[in-house]
């Protein structure tokens, strides 16, 4: 299968460089660029991609804000959004967690990294860069109000409260396979029952959910 990505960034250099480096690839191809949010949205609307990169800082409507439309459209559902930052600690990503991103990389981060995340936000699953992941998680929940409600885990299985745990921890459903010894369609099994039952909308907010609970600190 073909994994048709789009690229949304007001620097036209960085644009062709992305574009370059999918077109590249064999199982990729480029969907069409966006210059800002505004652009970005009618893009994913015209086009439909599988996975677009969203830069988070751009003239007119933002990156955070294209997020927030596309995620809020259910005829979008179908594109994943993959938000790209020149800051670790940039504010802007906190509030795309909440608005549905399901990745995060840095943009000075390897080109195979990015390769990754494609991949596996096509896939459905979610990918947080390595060296924002636990500052970025962590910050978020701490953001959070004194008094709002750890996740119900009541109704995991034991398997799936580890397998949780594994998720809060950035792992990919290969790698958790390989941690529990399991295949990895039994890992993505357990990863969607988890996320069923505590009403994830996603692979990002079940890490933060991970991350509430307790199970990752």
């Amino acid at each position: 299968m073909t994994v048709r990505v789009a690229v949304a960034d007001d620097q036209a250099l960085v644009r062709m460089g992305l574009n370059v480096l999918i077109e590249a690839e064999e199982d990729l191809e480029s969907a069409g660029e966006a210059a800002d949010g505004r652009q970005a949205v009618e893009l994913v609307r015209a086009r439909h991609p599988d996975v677009i990169l969203m830069d988070v800082r751009m003239p007119g409507m933002d990156g955070i804000a294209a997020l927030r439309e596309i995620a809020s459209d259910e005829r979008l559902s179908g594109t994943r959004v993959v938000v790209l930052t020149t800051f670790e600690l940039d504010e802007y990503v906190f509030d795309a967690l909440r608005g549905g991103a399901c990745g995060f990389l840095i943009k000075d981060s390897e080109p195979a990294e990015l390769l990754r995340a494609i991949r596996l936000a096509a896939e459905g699953e979610s990918l947080l860069s390595p060296s924002v992941t636990r500052r970025v998680i962590s910050a978020f929940v701490s953001r959070q109000p004194s008094g709002t409600p750890r996740p119900e885990l009541g109704s995991l299985t034991e398997r799936e409260r580890e397998v949780l745990a594994l998720v809060g921890e950035g792992l990919s459903n290969e790698e958790i396979a390989g941690r529990l010894v399991v295949s990895p369609d039994t890992a993505r099994t357990h990863v969607s029952r988890a996320m069923v039952k505590l009403h994830a909308r996603d692979r990002a907010q079940l890490v933060v959910l991970a991350y509430r609970a307790g199970l990752v600190g």
